[in-house]
This record gives C-alpha cells, structure tokens and sequence, in this order.
C-alpha cells in the first residue's frame, strides 16, 4: 500500500530574489508614504477650512458695519420685516451667498434675519463681546443651525456703539469642500504612488543587473567566503578603488608590505612611500610577474583592472627563491671551479708522477712547494687583511671561481678590516653581489680584472669593488639600483634586477649609501659607506703583575 505523499505546506513571506524584495520594499515605502502624506495633509485641512470659512463671515461683517446708513437707521427706524435693514442686509446677504446677516441693535434685537419673522427678536446667541466693541470669530449653532460666524460692533457716525453685525457661513459649505478636496488628493497621492512605483521598478531593475539576479543569502555566502578566501590564502591581496585608493588589503599583504589597516583610503605612494612598489600598485609600471623589494623582500606583483576602474593586485613573497636561486648560481659557480681543478689537478698529478718516475725528486719537491705556496699565499694574503672569517672565506672562494672564469680577483693594499663587525652577515650579502655582479661584467674580457677594498674608518665601513668592464652610462647609474632593472638575460631558475636594489636596501637601513662611478681604468666601481658597521674596540687589557703568584708560576 503506498503512502500518499505529504501535502506541501504554502510558505508565505518575502521572495528571495534581491531584485523582488527591494521592489516589494520601495512599492511598500511608496505607498507608506503616500498614505501619511494624504493623511498629514487631510489633518490640517478641516481647520483651514474653518479658520477660512470664519475670516469670510468676519469680513462680510465688517464690510456690513461699515455701511453708515445701516447705523443710521437702527438708530432712527424700527425693525421692520421689509425696512431699510432688512433690505439691505439681504442684498449683502445674496451677493456673498452668506447663510445669514443679522443687524441688531445695542439690545440684542434682530433689524434683520433671512426669516422675515425673526425680525424684531432676540437673537439666540449672546452677542455681550461684539456689543462691547470687540470682533468675534467662532463655530457656533443658531436659529439656522451651526455655521461659521463672524460679529462685529456697529458703531454711528459719532464712533459710538449703537448695535452689532452677525454674519454665518453655513458650516455644511465647509464639510462640502473638505469632502470635495478629498478625491483630488487621492488623485494625486495615486500619481506620486504610480511615479513611485516606476522608481522603485527601474532601481530595482539596476540591483537586478548589479546583483546577477542572486539571493540575500548568496550574497551574504559569497561576502564570507570572499573573507574567508582572502584572509586565508598565502599570496598579499591589495584593492584599489577607482581613484587609485587602497580599498582592502588581505593580513598577508599588510605583512609582505609592512603595513596595517591604517592605510585603507590612501593611495599607493601615501601608504609606501614613493618606489617601484607603489608604481606597481599603482598600474604606472606594467606586465606581469613585476619583481618589486620591500625591505628586505623581493615580491612578484601583478595587477589586473577590473569592471568598476578599480583594479586587484596579487602579490607573492620570492625572497626564499631568490636566495635559493643565488645560492644555486654560486654552487654552480663553485663546481665548475671544482671541476676544472679537478683537470687542473689530474695535470698536476701526471707532472708529479713524472719527476718521480725520472727520478727527479728535487724538481718534484719544488713543484709540490710551489702549488701549495701559491694557494696558502692566496689565503694569508686575505685573511691578514680581512680579519672577519665570513668575509675571508667568501673572497678565497670568491678567488677560485674568479680564477677559473679567466678572471684576476685581487684585494686591494688598502684593505684593512677588524674583526668587529656588527652585523657580517649584511656585509656578506653585500660583497657577494658586487663582487657577482663585477665576475659577470668582465668576464670573457681580455686582461679581466676585479678589485675589492675594504677598510675601516672608525666605526665606518667602507667597500669598494672595482672592474675592467665596459662600464656603467651616467644616465643609468641610479637605474641600476631600481628594483628589476638589468641589462642581461635572466636564468631559468630566477630574475634579474634584484642584488643591486638589495644592496642599495641594506646600506640605507644602516644609514649608508650605496654609489656607482667610472674606475680608473674606464670600468665600474661600487661603492658601499656603512656608519657603525664596526663596533667599539675593547679597552686594552692591563700590565701584568710584576711578582706572579705561586699559584701562577705552577699553574705555568
């Protein structure tokens, strides 16, 4: 026996299209709005129209009273249903189309009335104020029912109070004209609701389009996931709005770049500083994979514009590669150096092996004492000079690789450095480049030479490489410390245009400079000023003592 499906429930609320719920939101806003503005405007009205209705009959009495014949004639006529009174105030009476004008006399009796038996009666209401010689505007009920009235004194030629004027607008006229506004306010509450109504449509037309037809939902799922995607990923995100400004930036940006939230409303040069990172932000440097360095890392940088004129650009952190690729060139460098020893060497075996072999063992000792001098000599020539065991090592090996490229690596009579480097690490890093850069630009050069000069002035450092290459163009002599810029072909495994901006970085950290000129023989030379790369010289040590202890002379 099959079960019978479940009846689906009618679920009842708002769509979940934007498009339908904004359109269902301004339609009810409209019409919110054009309901309380009716009914703002109905409130008052009724009480325009009263106050409207009361200024009327006022002013039909005070035209009335000022008629002298009337004052006149109340003094010196009785009141009579078809009198002078009587006719002229329903003469008054007709041409303003008023419901009443009653004439009375400082008694309170009636001279006229539009009911001719009234004439010559009390009037119904108190007419005390008017007669005082005060005007009266009120809604009040009468004889001919309620009505707007106006009373006013009536006074004879000489200014004294001799009666009153009453003057009524029938109050039905008045409730006749509110009902009669009525329906053109509908009508133009319905106008502004249907130009509403289009408003709304056509806005919500443009979400429709701006939003791709999504859900409040997606919205909210796409915002999070976008959150999530852009603070979880490894490469630096940075927004750029369409006046160039930052609009967002992910945490891995603000740390490849060193900077924080703050910066969010600025442009690329306020937030950086002026550089080739912020050109590159800034879409004044294009193409792609642009190598930029901030501080001490070297960034790869894209930008791509998107819709809005606004643009996105991505950024990923190559110091590592950068330095794996260095290391890679000078292993490379160290084994072919290695390499053609190895020949150099299996030459000087087979030399070896021959003096021996022709039993000429004083020449084969002079030979031995010769390769052996010439590398120890090498070394101590160095290491007396540069006393900081990085820098010696890395100028002896530098020696080898220079010698096996057929280039004369030498260090200068100048040099002269202690071993108190602060940090010989830095210095390290900066030598090895100039002196990679220097190999590279005169090698396969006849007579190539490099010259390296270190000394200490102070606590200043200064270095100075030297080459007899071709040289370095004035006009590209700051160029060659942009970050990026080289002149020679990069390898597969890395970028050019990086160890010049580095050095240049690394000295200005410390306060220094970093310089290139022509050298004397018409090539390049380097130049690299750190103060307090050297650190303060340990106080000399006293005189020992003149009687050593008995302790000490066993200890000897």
């Amino acid at each position: 026996m099959s079960r019978t499906p479940p009846a689906r429930r009618l679920r009842l609320g708002l769509p979940r299209r934007v498009f339908s719920q904004v359109l269902l939101m301004q339609l009810a806003i409209a019409a919110g709005v054009a309901v309380l503005a009716t009914g703002l405007f109905l409130a008052p009205l009724g009480d325009q129209l009263d106050d409207q209705a009361m200024r009327r009959a006022l002013a039909i009495a005070q035209t009335t009273a000022a008629e002298p014949r009337i004052a006149d004639e109340v003094k010196n006529t009785p009141p009579t249903a078809d009198g002078p009174v009587q006719r002229a105030a329903e003469r008054i009476r007709e041409t303003t189309r008023a419901e009443y004008v009653v004439v009375m006399d400082w008694r309170g009796v009636r001279w006229s009335h539009p009911t001719a038996d009234q004439v010559g009666r009390i009037v119904s209401t108190d007419p005390g104020q008017a007669l005082a010689g005060k005007e009266v505007m009120e809604i009040d009920s009468g004889t001919l029912g309620r009505s707007a009235r106006g009373k006013v004194p009536l006074r004879d030629s000489d200014g004294d109070i001799v009666g009153a004027v009453s003057v009524g607008i029938a109050y039905d006229s008045v409730r006749a004209r509110l009902i009669h506004a009525i329906p053109g306010l509908f009508a133009y509450a319905g106008g502004a609701l249907a130009v509403g109504a289009l408003a709304a449509w056509l806005i919500s037309r443009r979400v429709h389009r701006q939003t791709r037809d999504l859900a409040f939902s997606d919205i909210s799922g796409l915002l999070a996931e976008r959150e999530a995607m852009l603070h979880g990923i490894r490469e630096g995100v940075v927004a750029l709005d369409r006046t160039g400004r930052v609009r967002l930036l992910n945490d891995e940006a603000q740390r490849l770049l060193g900077i924080g939230d703050e910066v969010v409303g600025r442009s690329p040069d306020e937030a950086l500083g002026e550089g080739r990172t912020a050109d590159v932000l800034a879409g004044r440097v294009t193409g792609t994979d642009l190598l930029t360095v901030r501080g001490q890392r070297v960034l790869v940088a894209n930008r791509m514009p998107t819709d809005d004129g606004g643009a996105v650009a991505t950024l990923r952190d190559r110091t590592e590669l950068e330095q794996l690729g260095r290391e890679l060139d000078s292993t490379r460098g160290l084994i072919d150096a290695l390499r053609a020893q190895d020949h150099e060497h299996a030459n000087r075996m087979h030399t070896l092996l021959g003096l021996l072999e022709l039993e000429m063992y004083d020449d084969a000792v002079e030979f031995v004492g010769e390769v052996v001098g010439d590398h120890r000599a090498t070394a101590e020539q160095v290491t007396e000079k540069i006393q900081d065991p990085l820098l010696a090592a890395l100028l002896v090996g530098k020696a080898t690789v220079a010698a096996e490229r057929g280039v004369a690596l030498w260090v200068s009579d100048r040099t002269r450095l202690p071993d108190r480097l602060v940090d010989p690490g830095g210095l390290v890093t900066i030598l090895g480049n100039l002196v990679d850069n220097a190999l590279d630009a005169v090698a396969g050069t006849p007579h190539a030479r490099v010259e390296v000069e270190l000394r200490a002035e102070g606590r200043t450092a200064v270095l100075r490489v030297r080459d007899t290459g071709p040289g370095i163009p004035v006009e590209h002599r700051e160029l060659v410390f942009t970050d990026g810029w080289s002149t020679k072909k990069p390898p597969a495994h890395r970028n050019r245009g990086i160890g010049l901006s580095l050095v240049r970085r690394l000295a200005e950290r410390q306060g220094g400079s970093a310089t290139v000129g022509e050298a004397g023989g018409g090539g390049a030379e380097f130049t690299v000023v750190l103060p307090d790369a050297l650190a303060e010289p340990e106080p000399a040590l006293t005189a020992p003592q003149a009687h050593p202890s008995a302790t000490e002379e066993e200890s000897r």
